[in-house]
């Protein structure tokens, strides 16, 4: 008998008195929440970016989205030029979305997207800095908004991931000098918060270079971010070498594979697959962690959003802005979350299948 969407619904949400009264209440309190929503947000909203309608109405004021919302995706990138921020960032999503697609992960296709990779970090850069083709140059100190949090992202993610990676091996390594080494550059860099890191790399760290050397703040903080959140990866990489039986090291062995074809071809496929959630949830966290470089004087989106909350005739309605912004957070945050589901399903649904293929043949 094929089982209904009622049958699905009862099974989930009233499978006894208990769950029957608790999903009873919470739909209670989520209509009232969504009828209020509704009212606040839609209703007796004000969509035109009028500041005296807004303070006339009990609405929600979007008014203040329609007049800023390049402010706050663009930060103080000149307002003209802001094409090339948008089309650079579209072209970094572009690359996320292709690298997501099983139907590249063959070797071919595994050199067409990381020569792919290259080109889109080339013409982001290109893009954002200028000073070619007719496009003036614009320095890092006006990059923002959405294309500053998303460029640190990706560098802190993808540069701090190899780190780790060798930071983990090395801390696991039969070499006392190396396990030390590694060892006490995880147990230093977690012991210390992001914003002092960020305060090093800053402030503390030009007054160490020799004179007449200077490195872009931006790559400093990016730097910054990478060398701090390396020390993370690499205990999320440990967690999953440890989760390797000692058995597959032995047959490594017995095939005759070097150290080095042994942890990129046996140990590490089978260590990432099994720290896919503590992956996602670094990137997650590294996502939203963007926002403390505002206390360096680099606009992300939340530093944005204070931008363009100085003007005083919408200080007023920061719900609103605030309301944005987190929904900017909450929909990046949710696909990259559903994705990893998906591809832990997947991946293990392949391990899982495999056995079968091998005794079939």
């Amino acid at each position: 008998m094929k089982e209904t969407l009622w049958d699905r619904i009862r099974a989930r949400f009233f499978y006894s008195n208990l769950a029957t009264g608790i999903s009873v209440v919470s739909a209670f309190l989520i209509a009232v929440a969504a009828v209020y929503l509704i009212d606040w947000g839609v209703l007796r909203a004000v969509f035109r970016a009028d500041p005296e309608a807004c303070y006339a109405s009990h609405g929600a004021c979007w008014g203040f989205v329609t007049e800023k919302w390049r402010l706050v995706l663009f930060g103080r990138y000149p307002y003209d030029d802001q094409w090339r921020p948008a089309l650079a960032t579209l072209l970094i999503i572009a690359m996320l979305i292709l690298s997501a697609c099983p139907r590249f992960w063959t070797r071919r296709g595994a050199r067409g997207i990381l020569a792919g990779w290259a080109a889109a970090l080339a013409a982001f850069f290109a893009l954002m800095y200028g000073g070619f083709a007719g496009m003036k140059y614009v320095a890092t100190d006006s990059w923002g908004g959405f294309p500053l949090t998303v460029i640190l992202t990706l560098l802190g993610i993808g540069v701090s991931t190899p780190i780790g990676i060798v930071l983990a091996l090395g801390r696991r390594s039969k070499l006392p000098v190396v396990r030390f080494l590694s060892t006490g550059y995880i147990e230093l860099v977690r012991g210390v918060p992001l914003i002092t890191v960020l305060f090093v790399a800053s402030f503390v760290f030009p007054l160490l270079l020799p004179s007449g050397v200077r490195i872009d703040p931006f790559w400093r903080v990016a730097g910054g971010i990478i060398l701090f959140q390396a020390a993370y990866m690499a205990e999320t990489v440990r967690g999953g070498l440890q989760t390797i039986k000692a058995g597959q090291y032995l047959a490594a062995d017995s095939l005759g594979l070097s150290a080095f074809q042994k942890y990129v071809h046996v140990i590490l496929p089978q260590a990432l697959v099994a720290v896919i959630p503590s992956f996602v949830n670094n990137l997650l966290s590294m996502f939203m962690d963007t926002s403390l470089v505002t206390v360096v004087s680099m606009f992300d989106l939340t530093g944005s959003l204070q931008l363009a909350l100085g003007d005083a005739a919408w200080r007023d309605f920061f719900r609103e802005g605030y309301i944005f912004v987190a929904a900017i957070y909450f929909i990046c945050s949710f696909m990259m979350s559903r994705y990893s589901q998906w591809l832990e399903n997947r991946l293990q649904d392949g391990t899982r299948r495999r056995p079968a293929a091998l005794r079939a043949q």
